[in-house]
């Protein structure tokens, strides 16, 4: 088994002692016991924090992709228009997952290096398309950039779009996310990327008009949302919780908020700051355009044309340094360094730096 002493992958990240020690112990019968509703409730406030939301916020057992799937199986059926705003991997594959389970699509779609910066796309489309539901991505963690949710949430209130849908994943607890203020109906999220937990929990967050969508279309498949509306009066789940899990997604969000939020936001975006001007001094291209809003969480670097993304992925892991590559048309083209939760950390970060300027050396363009 290669192990990694610096290890910057974009997610999932390193997972600090305090955790593992909180995930490894052994626990009672969950669902059974009053000990783990007290948890359940106590991570589910702790996470409120983070999404800055008064809605209630689901747990389940699973990666985060599952809240992406469990959101749209139970907030849409067959023929519900979607409108998707893409920005890349992810925002484009969450409409090709609406698609799937037979939502009508239409997708406003940027380049991979772009942000939503100009609303007006989305406003004609939202005007002609009359959609139930607005997909987004804030961090698009295979380009590096981050999408503004503000101004979203804000035209799906003035154009009476019932549903805001954000993909919240790499950005939870990195940067403010503000769930309530930017009227997102459906967050969801991971424990994998700032919570630096293991990555078997998905959470999201619920607001009232999405319940009246998930009573409407009655979903009742083994990942629906619709038997959690009630688990706290009946304290029944609809599956054997994983107390583990929700352990080790509680002590993530209470090493987060431990120093308060603010902290947690200016330690991510001063690092994300520091990593994009050292990649620059060292003569590589940062991914995402001058225009775009680029991701406190997550640096994404153009592989330089004269060593190829196999070779530098060897060549850095022989040093002790391993990054993550990208997805799609960008594999071979970017790789990423991930800044986020317990690799937010200034000298795990000037480790990788040192070893990428002493691999990359010359091959960066020439200054």
């Amino acid at each position: 088994m290669d192990v990694y002493p610096i290890p910057m992958v974009p997610g999932p990240v390193k997972v600090p002692e305090e955790i593992l020690r909180v995930y490894q112990t052994n626990y009672g019968a969950p669902g059974l016991e009053a000990s783990f509703w007290d948890l359940y409730h106590e991570t589910e406030s702790r996470l409120q924090q983070i999404l800055e939301t008064r809605n209630r916020v689901v747990i389940q057992t699973g990666e985060g992709m599952l809240a992406l799937w469990t959101a749209l199986r139970s907030c849409l059926k067959p023929g519900d228009r979607v409108l998707s705003v893409a920005t890349g991997v992810f925002g484009y594959g969450i409409a090709d997952m609406a698609r799937s389970i037979g939502a009508e699509v239409m997708t406003v779609g940027l380049e991979y290096h772009e942000t939503l910066n100009d609303l007006r796309p989305v406003e004609k489309a939202v005007e002609e398309f009359n959609p139930r539901m607005i997909t987004a991505v804030h961090c698009e963690t295979p380009s590096g950039t981050l999408n503004p949710l503000d101004g979203l949430g804000k035209l799906k209130e003035a154009m009476g779009v019932p549903l805001l849908y954000a993909d919240v994943v790499s950005s939870a607890g990195g940067t403010p996310v503000r769930v309530d203020a930017c009227h997102v109906d459906l967050a969801l999220g991971g424990s994998q990327k700032c919570l630096s937990a293991p990555p078997c929990m998905a959470f999201l967050s619920i607001s009232d008009r999405a319940w009246e969508e998930i009573e409407r279309v009655d979903y009742n498949g083994y990942d629906a949302l619709k038997p959690f509306r009630r688990i706290e009066e009946t304290r029944r789940f609809p599956y054997t919780p994983y107390w583990h899990g929700v352990a080790a997604l509680n002590a993530g969000a209470a090493l987060l908020l431990a120093p308060g939020l603010d902290e947690s936001f200016n330690r991510h975006e001063s690092i994300a700051r520091h990593c994009r001007k050292a990649i620059v001094d060292m003569g590589l291209d940062l991914f995402p355009s001058p225009q775009a809003v680029p991701s406190p969480t997550v640096t994404a670097v153009r592989v330089p044309e004269t060593l190829p993304w196999e070779e530098l992925d060897r060549r850095l892991r022989q040093k002790g340094l391993v990054v993550g590559g990208s997805h799609g048309k960008l594999a071979g083209k970017v790789f990423r360094l991930g800044h986020m939760g317990s690799q937010a950390d200034t000298a795990l970060l000037e480790k990788a730096l040192t070893v990428l300027a002493d691999v990359v050396g010359g091959t960066g363009r020439q200054r």
